[in-house]
């Protein structure tokens, strides 16, 4: 029986996008600006942090206090940051 081929339901323009390996053993500073780069997510911050609450659900019960802590931290920088285009963006419209 011959299978039938997948076809994408949407365009899709942009490859699936990943943090650099290593991102989340840095300090909370480099990875909410890597997260919020252009390059890393492409369709804005909300995608970074999409991707931090997911390292942190998924790892989150063998992350020691200090490293939640410095992730924790990460998301309320990423969080300004997200506010901060958020607000860009309303200005110039």
């Amino acid at each position: 029986m011959p299978t039938a081929k997948k076809k994408w339901v949407a365009k899709v323009k942009t490859d699936s996008t990943h943090p650099p390996e290593g991102l989340f053993t840095k300090d909370a500073s480099t990875i909410a600006r890597t997260l919020a780069s252009k390059k890393v997510s492409p369709k804005g911050p909300g995608s970074g942090m999409r991707m931090l609450n997911y390292f942190i659900n998924r790892a989150g019960r063998g992350l020691s206090a200090k490293r939640r802590a410095q992730l924790e931290k990460a998301k309320t920088l990423l969080a300004k940051k997200i506010k901060q285009q958020g607000a860009k963006k309303n200005s110039n419209t």
